[in-house]
């Protein structure tokens, strides 16, 4: 059974300062590149087409149906979750089989 441990989070200037230390580029040059690369994915995402990186994985829009929810205090009273678009990952092969080996790792702990 998997231990429970506190995920580490990668937030953006992290992942700046990291690239720019690994790299040896000033961390403006990284921060624009990254945000460029985050506008254009959020602009293609937004006109409905999918997004295919090789070995990492494919981000694409789906539409979710409309579906009955309940309210877990009132459970009698059903709610309707309306119908909506939203953003699916995929991963890839490669990125699978690092994932696939991370979790073994975390296990055997």
């Amino acid at each position: 059974m998997a231990t429970l441990t506190k995920k580490k989070t990668m937030t953006k200037k992290k992942l700046i300062s990291s690239i720019s230390q690994e790299k040896g580029i000033h961390p403006n040059d990284v921060r624009h590149v990254i945000q460029a690369f985050l506008d254009k994915m959020t602009q293609c995402l937004s006109q409905g087409d999918r997004l295919e990186f090789r070995d990492f994985g494919v981000f694409e829009v789906v539409v979710r149906k409309q579906k009955i929810g309940r309210n877990p205090k009132n459970a009698s009273v059903p709610i309707v979750i309306p119908a909506r678009q939203a953003v699916k990952f995929t991963p890839g092969k490669r990125m699978r089989k690092l994932i696939e080996t991370f979790d073994d790792q975390d296990t055997t702990s």
